[in-house]
């Protein structure tokens, strides 16, 4: 759509500057498809198919002609239908690869939602695991809720009848859905973003320091893709207003949305380097204490495991054109992508060891006829050599 667009616009841009010079007969014209340059009457002129439509050609190149009257232009013959024929039928290879993928992002999807909203529940029920740190973790998880049930919604719009002719389909409500897919796939990006600052904070400063940050930490991971989507929106509405917005291949504009979601990417990468050297110089045991070894254990172990799903893959992806490596893309980040929600509840509060500590607490509490007392205190959890070290929940 972005290439016809540019072709229109090259094709009724020399009339105006050579308005004086035009001959006698048929004024240069654009029919949506083809720009027709100017010609006497009684001349015929035949030209090739579209380009755009040459992968889809069931042929080789076809001609189209038209005959300049003295009324005008003639209808083209034969039709584009017609000398243009185009493979309009997917393959039943391709049909097997596009359902299968469907059918594993949409499970991935689904126990995502189910295990994170699981997760949110639990970090924000027990009182000892509200902090900053577990804040984070909260807004992060539902940045993939959001994002999942947006593609859901996407999908249901776009893809509601399958004789849809998505060239031409434009609805407003596509157009929203396709927003809400974009946003909210940018700020989960930018929360993936936050949580590896606020970890190198927790690694540089102290905690009392690390809480200085969170609400601009906060302001970015929502501000940041509010800002760029609004920018995107506005750009597409007044420059680029084809289809449901969902073409982007070739749209300048693409990049509102795409640039900052490399950057993140770029800059996690090189957080997640820096948090590697700042690791292995503290957990060196000549230079660590004990009572803190542990804390900066637990935090390698999780940083480890979730700043490679951080979407360090894009790296190489989204250097490339846009539909490169279609298929290889499709399964990463469609089918990989859609079970990252339930890997970062897993690693973010179920195999926690503060929120296990926390649910047996409270489950031991109950079967004894013991209610825990909530105060905001350190306590003691017996480390794996049997001594007791005093460390905090947060």
């Amino acid at each position: 759509m972005t290439e016809l667009k540019k072709k229109e616009v090259e094709c009724l841009e020399d009339p105006e500057e050579h308005r004086n010079a035009t001959p006698p007969g048929c004024k240069r014209t654009w029919d949506k498809l083809l720009c027709w340059p100017e010609a006497d009457a009684g001349e015929t002129l035949a030209l090739p198919c579209p380009n755009i439509l040459f992968h889809f050609m069931k042929e080789s190149a076809g001609i189209i002609k038209r005959n300049c009257t003295k009324k005008g232009w003639s209808d083209p013959f034969p039709p584009y239908h017609i000398a243009c024929s185009v493979e309009d039928e997917i393959p039943l290879e391709e049909q097997s690869y596009f359902s299968t993928i469907k059918i594993i992002y949409t499970v991935g999807y689904s126990v995502s939602i189910t295990s994170l909203i699981i997760a949110v529940t639990v970090l924000i029920a027990f009182r000892r695991l509200r902090c900053p740190r577990n804040y984070i973790h909260v807004q992060l998880f539902f940045t993939f809720i959001l994002k999942a049930i947006a593609i859901f919604i996407k999908d249901a719009v776009l893809f509601q009848e399958e004789d849809i002719d998505h060239c031409s389909f434009s609805t407003t409500e596509c157009k929203i859905s396709v927003v809400f897919c974009h946003y909210f796939m940018m700020t989960n990006f930018m929360w993936l973003l936050v949580e590896a600052l606020y970890l190198n904070c927790l690694l540089l400063s102290s905690l009392s320091h690390g809480r200085r940050y969170f609400w601009w930490l906060v302001l970015f991971g929502w501000g940041f893709p509010t800002l760029f989507t609004l920018i995107w929106i506005l750009a597409k509405f007044y420059f680029e207003d084809t289809a449901c917005w969902d073409i982007n291949q070739g749209s300048p504009y693409w990049w509102l949305i795409k640039g900052p979601i490399i950057l993140s990417v770029g800059v996690n990468f090189v957080l997640f380097i820096n948090i590697i050297r700042i690791l292995l110089k503290k957990l060196d045991p000549r230079q660590i204490n004990f009572n803190n070894s542990s804390q900066y254990r637990r935090l390698s172990r999780s940083t480890l495991l979730l700043i490679p799903l951080f979407g360090t893959h894009y790296i190489v992806f989204n250097f490339l054109p846009e539909y490169t490596s279609l298929g290889v893309r499709l399964y990463l980040e469609l089918c990989i992508g859609s079970f990252q929600g339930f890997i970062v509840a897993v690693l973010y509060c179920f195999l926690n060891q503060e929120v296990q500590t926390e649910i047996g607490r409270r489950w031991h509490g109950k079967r004894y006829g013991l209610m825990p007392v909530w105060r905001r205190t350190r306590w003691t959890v017996p480390s794996s050599s049997g001594v007791k070290m005093t460390t905090s929940v947060c």
